[in-house]
This record gives C-alpha cells, structure tokens and sequence, in this order.
C-alpha cells in the first residue's frame, strides 16, 4: 500500500515523498479513504500512529482538488485542539504536507497577541487551526466568519471535553454551515464522548486500529513503591543512572513542576518545566532546549504535554499517578512509538494504590511492581477491595537488605516474555530488593 495508491493528489503525494513518507501507517490506511470519499468519521489509534496525517491528507486533497483559481480565500476547514502546543504541530504538519498544494492556513491559540493573528485573518486562509477559547475570542470580534466551512475536523477530542470546552464547541458548532463533513480523531474513545458526537455527526462511520484506551505493546510498565516525601530522591537517582536519555517526567500541578525542575537544576539535571502558566514564549523555549539537547529532562502537567511531539523518547516517567486513569495512556503515548521500545515508570506512594488500580484495569497490561532498595515505604501499597492480600498487590513483599537471588531473574523474564529487558530495567532489578512480579 502506498500512498498513491489511495487517490491523494500529485501535489500531496509529492511532499510526502520528500520528506520520506513512503507507506501509510494502519489509521491512515483506514481513515484516509472514508474521509475522501465525503463521510462523517470517528477515528481512534493509539498517540504517534500518524492521526495528524489520517485527517490533514484527505483535508488538503478535498480542498485542493476544488478549490477555485482566482477566487477570494475564505475559511473552508477548521481544526480544533486542546492546547497550544498541539494546535502549533498540527498547523506545521498541514504546512509541511501542503507545501505543492497551494492553501494558505494560519494558526491562532491564546497566550499570544492578537494583532498578527488578526493580519493573517485578514489576509484570507483556507484552514483554520485553533484552539476553542481564541476562537471564541476571535468570532465575539467578528475576525473570523465560519459560514464557509466545509469540514471541521476535533483533534484530541476526548481531551477538549475533559478539559471543558464543549460549550465552547457548542457556540462554534452553531456558526458553521449544517451542511459539512466532521472528522473526529482521538487516542481514547469513552461511551460518553461518542455519545456527544453523536449529536453533531452525521451516520459516522468508525476507524478502531487498536483496542480502546490501549500504549504500544513495545512500551514496558514499572511502578516502584516509594513514600511521597522521598520520590524526589528517587528520581534523581533515577535520572543520574540514564544520564544519556531524555526523559519526560509528568506532575500534577503547575507549582509542583516548576518546584521539581528547579530541584533537578539545583542537583545538576538540566531541566525544563512547562505547564498552562508559562507563556506561549516560554513554552516554546522549555520545548527547544528539551529537544535540541539543553536539557535533558522535561517536567509537564497533563495539559501542557498534549500535542507534544519527541521522536524516539525512551522512558516516560510518572512522579505523580494521574488523577484520571485514561490520562495514563495519553502520558505514556510519548515514548514507544512507530514500534521501538519504551519504559513507563510510576513512582506511587501509599495514597495512590487506588490510581495504580484504576491503572492497570485501563491498561490490561502487566505493570512491574519493584522495591528499589532503601527506598521501601512506610506503608504496604493498597490497591483497593480487589487486592488479594490485604491490598498488598502481587509480587510487592517486605523489604529485605538482600540482593535478589539469581532465582529472581526467571520470574522477571516470564513477565515479559518475548520482549528484550531495558538495561535500565536490569539495572534497578539488581538493585531491587524483592525480585519483580507483574501487577496482575
């Protein structure tokens, strides 16, 4: 399958050939001819299979192929994303596709001025990327006219309702023609999410290439056991062993990202933080130095991270379990992609056994409980009413001051039979004290 052959124009398939696109990923394959061919869609795939390109390819090819020579340019698709940072990728993948096709299209999110924004408005563009707030902003102002829309395409959109902008979507669902092609596109599918859709999609046809609220089967799952007051320790001792990887470390408030970067610089890391306090300037700047090497470590709330695009990233770790299990497979979507191997580490405290439970039922995958040595907690991790033993999940045991026997390989190998072991999973197994057994 190439993507000549699912009917893309010349101009598109070009671009895509120069910049070494050469075979359709599984969403693409599916989505692409369903949307060219004019039907409302649902589309779900895990983060990193090629979503952008499943929605921007038959997007460019519909408006490309008839668009009319000389005639004013208006507003004829519109794509919606969460946060900033992703609406600023998905505007520089549409750039990048179209660069043969000749449509103009501009981007607008708040945290920056409105005054170009309002010159490239002016100006005319084909598509639109935007967020919903600055939307909303620009249509209260009369900058931006809806009435042309032909496709409306919601990216992440299971996160725009989490995050609460669906009446905000509402009000920009009533400026657009009744007459339009709607793509929906998400790594997560909850009922409640379809159940909205529903009701501004016409007979949407479905594209499911994984299992709903699924990671990458090359992605390894480890959770260590450790009282919250010591995760920072942990995490530097962490950080210090894979002093060569980059690594993006998620926390659960604005504040405790910022404290932890700084707490990082102070023991020689060199981190970044980025979350929806800092500015659209220092965000982009926090982004730069983690991808072009200044820092090696890039500490994130759940919101900021959306959208965020790092090739081969390695580990992914979780300081702080997310309040909302789904949120886990959107965190660890960052690492693991287009099939090479990934590391997911949670460091959970007692308080967070629920979440960890929570967890592993959206997951239905084995996640690797480790005592690292001399960071046992004070407390046995509790799972919940389904814990075997007293809440005490399978494999965590007392702390001993003994290295685990040779014996304990064996078990860590069954556990995740058929994959290679990370070096860095076998060097904290060796400094484990209780031989590692999948959470079941």
């Amino acid at each position: 399958m190439s993507f000549e052959s699912l009917g893309l124009a010349p101009a598109l398939v070009r671009a895509l050939a120069e910049i070494g696109y050469a075979t359709p990923t599984s969403i693409q394959v599916e989505a692409i001819p369903l949307a060219m061919a004019g039907h409302d869609l649902l589309g779900g795939a895990q983060t990193g299979t090629g979503k952008t390109a499943a929605f921007a390819l038959p997007m460019l090819h519909r408006l490309s192929t008839t668009s009319v020579a000389g005639a004013p340019r208006r507003i004829r698709a519109l794509i919606l994303t969460p946060t900033r940072e992703l609406a600023v990728q998905v505007h520089d993948s549409i750039r990048t596709y179209g660069k043969h096709a000749k449509m103009v299209s501009t981007v607008i999110y708040g945290g920056a001025g409105m005054n170009p924004q309002l010159d490239a408005l002016r100006r005319g563009v084909d598509i639109l990327v935007a967020t919903p707030g600055r939307l909303i902003d620009h249509l209260e102002r009369g900058s931006v006219k809806l009435g042309d829309v032909e496709m409306l395409i919601l990216d992440e959109a299971d996160r725009m309702l989490d995050m609460g902008f669906m009446p905000a979507i509402k009000r920009i669902l009533n400026k657009l023609p009744a007459t339009r092609q709607t793509l929906l596109f998400s790594a997560t599918f909850e009922d409640a999410i379809k159940k909205l859709a529903m009701e501004f999609m016409r007979n949407p046809r479905e594209v499911q290439v994984a299992a709903r609220n699924t990671v990458a089967e090359t992605v390894t799952h480890i959770a260590h056991p450790v009282d919250g007051a010591r995760k920072r320790d942990l995490l530097i001792d962490i950080l210090s062993e894979r002093y060569q990887d980059q690594i993006l470390v998620f926390g659960k408030t604005k504040h405790g990202c910022n404290r932890l970067a700084e707490q990082l610089e102070k023991s020689g890391i060199k981190a970044v933080a980025i979350h929806g306090n800092k500015s659209q300037s220092q965000r982009l700047k926090a982004l730069g130095d983690f991808k072009s090497g200044k820092a090696r470590v890039l500490v994130a709330t759940d919101v900021a991270a959306r959208g965020l695009d790092i090739p081969q990233l390695p580990l992914v770790i979780n300081f702080d379990l997310p309040m909302v299990a789904e949120d886990y497979v959107h965190r660890i979507g960052r690492t693991g992609r287009a099939g090479a191997s990934g590391e997911a580490i949670s460091l959970v405290s007692p308080d967070e056994g629920g979440l960890l439970r929570a967890i592993h039922r959206v997951l239905k995958a084995d996640i690797v409980m480790t005592v690292v040595e001399g960071y046992a907690p004070s407390r046995q991790i509790r799972m919940g009413n389904d814990s075997a033993s007293a809440g005490r999940p399978s494999g965590q045991r007392t702390p001993s001051r003994r290295t685990p026997h040779t014996t304990a390989a064996p078990r860590h190998a069954q556990a995740h039979a058929g994959a290679k072991a990370h070096p860095a999973a076998e060097r904290r197994e060796r400094r484990a004290v209780n031989a590692p057994r999948p959470l079941r």
